[in-house]
């Protein structure tokens, strides 16, 4: 996945580490584009209009990424692959722009039936901002079935923490607010709960002076340009985390966190400003944080 990964767990149980590399093997042989005989990566090679049947967990991530993709308006889109790669963020880095127009709602061109699927138009799968958050899942369920009931775990910066620590305080992680513009840390307690942040400081490049983020927006085919710093979501999956932390971003301040708290999510967006950064906090997270 491009990244690192952790596990803090209390009373670890045997094989515990080689449980962690086979659901991470698993999730990369699966969901990662830049493997070129992954099940991603041949889907997105099958002809238009011809099923496939999915793995378990590619299904599975792909049925909740359609589900977001239909609550957000298509702001989450796990079919932006041709988007992804048209900008230089894909495994084929910057090959210059495609002149093929974008599809206007990448997602609508997927068809899932279960666990098989089909493409009825030029689109291609990419779950880079939801693969993450389903493998921090995946391990925390590992770690549970061999007998692990207290851990933490992270995968590039997205994170679950289940139980307590030996002291009994809950699994404290702190949030940091993007560099340059001085606002608190948000400390949060992890018990049962999982955090994702989707922002524009760790992945990006720049093209002629002006910073290209690598979340792009389905409806203009383009790098997002709408100040936003950073979007933490607080959720009890960290695959949905991950998900509609994306979609937020995508969104921007305010259309985002109005979807935000029309489904109740715990969401804290920044958004870089003249004078700095500002903070926008849903009454669900506002809320948890008394």
């Amino acid at each position: 996945m491009g990244t690192s990964w952790s596990a803090r767990i209390v009373d670890a149980p045997p094989g515990s580490a080689e449980a962690i590399e086979a659901v991470l093997s698993r999730v990369i042989a699966q969901m990662s584009n830049w493997e070129a005989a992954s099940d991603i990566s041949r889907f997105n090679a099958t002809p238009l209009g011809q099923w496939t049947t999915l793995p378990d967990d590619m299904a599975r991530v792909l049925r909740a990424g359609l589900d977001v993709a239909r609550l957000s308006g298509g702001a989450f889109d796990p079919a932006v692959g041709r988007m992804v790669a048209r900008w230089g963020f894909g495994p084929g880095g910057v090959t210059g722009l495609s002149t093929t127009p974008h599809h206007p709602s990448p997602w609508t061109a997927i068809e899932l039936d279960d666990r098989r699927a089909r493409r009825t138009a030029d689109v291609t799968l990419d779950f880079s901002g939801i693969a993450k958050g389903f493998a921090v899942d995946a391990v925390a369920a590992a770690l549970h079935d061999l007998g692990a009931r207290h851990f933490l775990v992270e995968i590039g910066g997205e994170l679950r923490g289940q139980g307590v620590k030996p002291d009994l305080q809950p699994w404290w992680v702190d949030v940091e607010a993007p560099p340059h513009l001085s606002l608190p840390t948000l400390r949060v307690a992890l018990c049962g709960l999982s955090v994702a942040t989707s922002g524009d400081y760790r992945r990006f490049r720049e093209e002629g002076g002006i910073r290209l983020s690598h979340s792009i927006d389905p409806a203009t085919g383009a790098p997002i340009a709408n100040a936003v710093a950073s979007v933490t979501v607080l959720h009890e999956s960290a695959m949905l985390a991950d998900a509609w932390a994306t979609a937020i971003t995508v969104l921007g301040a305010d259309r985002g966190m109005t979807l935000a708290t029309r489904h109740g999510l715990a969401a804290m967006l920044i958004r870089r400003t003249a004078s700095g950064g500002q903070e926008y906090m849903t009454p669900t997270l506002a809320a948890m944080l008394e």
